[in-house]
């Protein structure tokens, strides 16, 4: 089942439920999807790997906001973005751990014969596809930075 078929199930589940946050965070994939689809130069059904980056766009959205929203001390929108991103991220993979990621890019480095940090590019090109969904962007980006200081 494509991850736009699961959606609109889940968001029949939610309105039958009247779980307004879980509609709310279900609704909001289901336009990242119908926006992508109705793109200039786009045909056909979006492949997994954009249905990830859709995904992984939307909980980085919901990440951010809960920041701002933490640091203004504003517990009730906090709260609201904290409930959606748990909804998003039963569509995403299980995170990598930090050991996991460690290995993984510690296998990347391996593979790619990059020697230090001047060949950190090479290194981020490589696990950003390979661990796509999988890691945070920024968490991948200073995992590869210390371990190619050390």
């Amino acid at each position: 089942m494509s991850l736009k078929q699961n959606v609109e199930s889940q968001i029949k589940s939610a309105m039958i439920a009247k779980d307004k946050v879980r509609l709310t965070a279900l609704r909001a994939i289901k336009s990242m999807i119908l926006l992508e689809e109705t793109k200039e130069g786009f045909s056909g059904t979006l492949s997994a790997d954009d249905e990830m980056k859709l995904l992984t766009k939307a909980a980085k959205q919901r990440k951010d906001s809960a920041d701002i929203y933490e640091k203004q001390g504003r517990a009730d929108l906090l709260e609201v973005e904290l409930a959606e991103l748990a909804v998003i991220q039963e569509f995403l993979p299980k995170a990598l751990s930090d050991e996991e990621l460690s290995a993984a890019i510690q296998e990347i480095i391996s593979s790619t014969g990059a020697a230090g940090p001047k060949d950190m590019g090479k290194v981020m090109g490589v696990a950003s596809k390979q661990l796509a969904g999988k890691a945070d962007g920024k968490a991948i980006a200073d995992k590869v930075k210390a371990l190619l200081n050390s």
